[in-house]
């Protein structure tokens, strides 16, 4: 316990740290204060009187035994805000009595030090973190980024989408916000697949040719599996502009099929057909060959088109391409031995694409399915069992 005249002596010695040790424990008595008003009065009187002490030491004291409590009278820690920058600073990252209105008009002139303070604030308004991102800090920019705590609009983050989409730290960092709009998510995975096509350890590992279609398979996937994920929360927005920028095509129908993306399928044709989704889904599910004819037909696609989408939805609607490679693989095939077999190995001009992408995910697919066949086939059967090797083995020819 400290006597009230130990105190006055402490807080008029000349010695710093002794003035410094009055200060914070004004402010622990303070704060834990329950007597009478006068009393009250008295101490605040003192905290108010250490905000004039010549020494840093002191007033960093008085800052450090208010910084965490909401009881911490504003005007000392407003005061305390713009003392020297060591103080200055942990009052901006800490002191929880600070409110949006207090540190908005100051974002403008702070330095990078107390910006970054501001980034490191248990709670940042939306606002606050947006006046915070104007200033264009890179690693202010990127700690709020990282904070999914902040929530932040769906311009604010198109904004920052296009201004940092080149830069790789940038990129993941938006990448991984939920809030994330779907338009900017899909530029942010066609500049990560042009990053990949650039990078001299990716082309060194894979042939040109086969890195093209295992790039363009990847965006399609992505394309189709954030447009699942906005069926799901009813953003239409991303279908329609898809539309309007000729990114639907034959192609991304298919693979929206193939890969299970069957809701994103579906709005895709209601936007195309301008037809309901729920009748769109009522087709989709149980609808006939003509009924699905009709639908696509609508959507403006060719006859030929329509026949191979048709199909694809009845094998689709029995097996589980979501998660079934096997499925997948075997739908692929079987759609591209009709085709052939129906037009005599010539392909019509206008399914030239889908043949295409039908045998470039003959390939994937096969490759997926074939994993870890062999081995778990060599542990079902009986011991001793061996390979039927003909005799005779040819030898290949020298290279």
């Amino acid at each position: 316990m400290v006597a009230y005249q130990e105190f006055v002596s402490m807080s008029r010695s000349p010695d710093s740290d002794k003035r410094g040790n009055a200060a914070h424990l004004m402010a622990l008595a303070y704060l834990n204060h329950s007597g009478p008003a006068d009393e009250q009065a008295a101490l605040y009187a003192a905290l108010i009187g250490f905000l004039d002490d010549p020494s840093v030491k002191v007033r960093a004291a008085l800052a450090y035994g208010l910084l965490h409590s909401t009881a911490a009278p504003r005007p000392i820690m407003l005061a305390l805000l713009h003392d020297s920058a060591v103080i200055a600073r942990a009052v901006m990252q800490y002191s929880p009595v600070l409110i949006e209105a207090d540190l908005m008009g100051l974002v403008p002139a702070m330095d990078l030090s107390m910006l970054v303070a501001v980034g490191q604030r248990t709670t940042i308004s939306a606002r606050l973190a947006g006046a915070v991102l104007a200033r264009g800090h890179d690693a202010v920019t990127l700690r709020i980024l990282r904070r999914h705590d902040i929530s932040l609009d769906a311009a604010r983050l198109n904004e920052l989408t296009v201004l940092l989409a080149d830069r790789p730290e940038m990129r993941g960092a938006l990448l991984s916000r939920k809030d994330l709009p779907a338009a900017a998510r899909l530029l942010l995975v066609q500049k990560v697949s042009d990053a990949l096509r650039g990078a001299r350890i990716v082309k060194g590992a894979l042939a040109q040719d086969r890195l093209c279609r295992l790039l363009r398979d990847s965006c399609d996937t992505a394309l189709s599996a954030i447009g699942e994920r906005e069926a799901a929360r009813a953003g239409a927005d991303y279908v329609s502009d898809l539309i309007v920028t000729d990114r639907v095509n034959t192609r991304v129908l298919l693979h929206a099929v193939v890969t299970g993306h069957v809701m994103f399928f579906a709005d895709c044709l209601a936007e195309l057909a301008q037809t309901p989704k729920a009748k769109v889904f009522a087709l989709l599910e149980r609808g006939s060959r003509a009924g699905l004819n009709a639908l696509l037909a609508r959507c403006g696609m060719s006859e030929g088109v329509r026949n191979l989408l048709a199909r694809l939805v009845m094998h689709a609607r029995a097996s589980d391409l979501a998660d079934d490679a096997a499925a997948r693989h075997y739908v692929v095939t079987a759609l591209t031995e009709e085709l052939i077999a129906e037009h005599g190995g010539e392909i019509p001009h206008d399914l030239e694409d889908a043949f295409a992408y039908l045998s470039e995910q003959n390939i994937l697919l096969a490759r997926k399915a074939a994993r870890g066949v062999m081995a778990a086939f060599a542990d079902e059967v009986a011991v001793g069992k061996t390979l039927p090797v003909p005799e005779a083995r040819l030898a290949l020819p020298a290279a």
